[in-house]
């Protein structure tokens, strides 16, 4: 009796081992690197007033209405160009660019701020709202007290590395081959470039392996002429 008490004490044991707890968190996607897409502001004169080139991908949390109300859904969307549409506002010191996707069920929106004194422009605030199907309510995210994608005025900032703008914590975004002027457009083209900070560091990195490959060649060179040199002069010798 004492045996089978222990055997069956054993097996709940192992069960209640094996046992997972539920997670609270939908498994993540992974659709791959976006398409860039090309938008631009006209102002009330005409002429281009904002431009901005880039991939969207955007990484954000909500409750999902199919699988369970407590179950948070982390999906990840690519922004796809052909399907948005670019709209905003240009004036002397702010600039917006809202990007309406999918019908206008997705719209995320870019606030830019100009520093008259300094002439530096800066991303302020991101908002976004969405209504997915599977969305349990309506996603809204707002932050105005950003500091993403600083540029001079008359510039452009450009990043071709990936980089992460972080909004609320259930909304980032991923940015890929990005360039962006809100202010001081010259015939609806960008200014010169101002690179991040990223991409300056993979220019160093690569001027720097190219200076050590050539310093390798130049050894290598170098010591086969010597050698070269050496078999000569023993010929002579001889």
């Amino acid at each position: 009796m004492l045996c089978d008490v222990v055997e069956a004490a054993l097996v709940l044991h192992q069960t209640l081992a094996t046992v997972t707890p539920p997670s609270t968190e939908a498994p993540h996607k992974e659709p791959g690197s976006p398409e860039t897409g090309h938008y631009q502001v006209t102002g009330t004169n005409g002429s281009v007033c904002l431009l901005a080139y880039m991939g969207l991908q955007l990484n954000i949390s909500f409750s999902s209405a199919s699988l369970n109300q407590v179950l948070t859904v982390q999906d990840v969307v690519n922004l796809e160009p052909n399907t948005t549409k670019a709209s905003g506002s240009c004036d002397a010191d702010s600039a917006t660019l809202r990007l309406s996707a999918d019908a206008n069920k997705t719209n995320l929106t870019f606030f830019f701020t100009l520093n008259t004194t300094s002439n530096k422009y800066h991303v302020s605030e991101i908002t976004m709202s969405a209504i997915w199907p599977d969305m349990k309510e309506p996603f809204l995210a707002r932050n105005s007290s950003l500091d993403y994608l600083r540029g001079t005025l008359g510039f452009s900032y450009m990043c071709r590395e990936e980089q992460t703008l972080d909004v609320v914590p259930a909304l980032s975004i991923n940015t890929f081959q990005l360039q962006v002027q809100p202010f001081g457009l010259t015939q609806n083209k960008f200014g010169t470039a101002e690179q991040c900070q990223m991409d300056e560091d993979d220019m160093l990195i690569a001027i720097v392996v190219g200076a050590a490959l050539a310093g390798l060649v130049l050894i290598v060179l170098v010591a086969y002429l010597i050698g070269r040199r050496r078999s000569h002069a023993g010929y002579q010798t001889i």
